[in-house]
């Protein structure tokens, strides 16, 4: 069961650890967001689940009590050392924990031919400071088959935005493209200790049949462009494409019901997949 804000608050002490901002640490303390957390993502005996920022371990023993094998990455030492003490002791076989930055460990170690299966899910309170880098990361591939993520109300609305929207970006794009948003739940600061000072929500993302990973190349030439989000798409790709693709790039975009007098915040996440083809070969070329 969660602790108790109380009994959190004597953990922490004990250990000798004050909640780090830096590290977005906010420890869940409601049982029914746990449970929620573990119904979202459908987790059986036999899965195998990566956790990013395990904390205290209330998601963690969850998961492992569902019969899930848990591989998680806590950059935090103090955190970690508690981990290894208590729920490494507990389940030393189901529990695979790596203190690192899950930035540039997104999968927490997971073996690649494991990842490469993409049968794992991943259910995470994703420390807020690194969601987004986390998340760009992870959309590199290999894809899990679902994720449920407690995310900061404001970077779920701008994952899930849609083209015509100031929050439509990047990230947006890269996260459609690979998954499909399903029903998730909203979540109270109430529910966490320290109590942050925005709302949460667990964001359900489930992998789709075709999921579709950008290149690099193409990502960095994404961001490029949506620096300049309120700029018309066809002066902003004229150095990137030949004059002869010009009336192409005015086809795309007439298919999407806009034109290159549209802005890159317009164009929907479809007509980005077949546009990053394009100015990827070129780029090469």
């Amino acid at each position: 069961m969660p602790l108790t804000p109380t009994a959190t608050r004597e953990l922490l002490a004990g250990l000798g650890h004050r909640p780090k901002r830096s590290l977005g640490q906010n420890f869940l303390v409601d049982g029914n967001i746990v449970r929620k957390s573990l119904e979202l993502a459908q987790v059986a005996p036999g899965d195998t689940v990566v956790e990013i920022g395990p904390g205290l371990g209330t998601l963690t023993e969850a998961l492992l009590e569902a019969g899930a094998e848990v591989w998680a990455v806590e950059r935090d030492a103090a955190l970690a050392g508690h981990l290894r003490a208590t729920l490494a002791a507990k389940y030393p076989q189901a529990f695979k924990l790596l203190e690192d930055d899950a930035v540039e460990c997104p999968l927490a170690a997971l073996p690649p031919e494991r990842a490469a299966a993409g049968d794992f899910k991943i259910v995470a309170n994703l420390p807020y400071a690194i969601s987004t880098p986390w998340m760009d990361a992870v959309l590199s591939g290999p894809l899990p088959a679902r994720m449920v993520l407690m995310l900061q109300q404001e970077a779920a609305q701008r994952y899930a935005a849609q083209p015509g929207t100031k929050q439509f970006g990047a990230i947006s794009i890269f996260l459609q493209a690979a998954c499909n948003i399903a029903p998730g739940h909203r979540v109270s600061s109430a529910c966490f200790y320290p109590r942050p000072e925005v709302g949460s929500h667990l964001l359900h993302l489930v992998r789709k049949p075709e999921p579709i990973v950008f290149q690099p190349e193409a990502k960095a030439i994404i961001r490029t462009l949506f620096q300049q989000r309120r700029k018309q798409l066809g002066a902003l790709l004229r150095g990137r494409l030949a004059s002869d693709d010009a009336a192409w790039l005015a086809g795309l975009l007439a298919r999407h019901g806009l034109s290159p007098l549209s802005r890159p915040e317009d164009v929907p996440v479809a007509a980005w997949v077949e546009l990053s083809a394009l100015i990827c070969v070129k780029s090469t070329s």
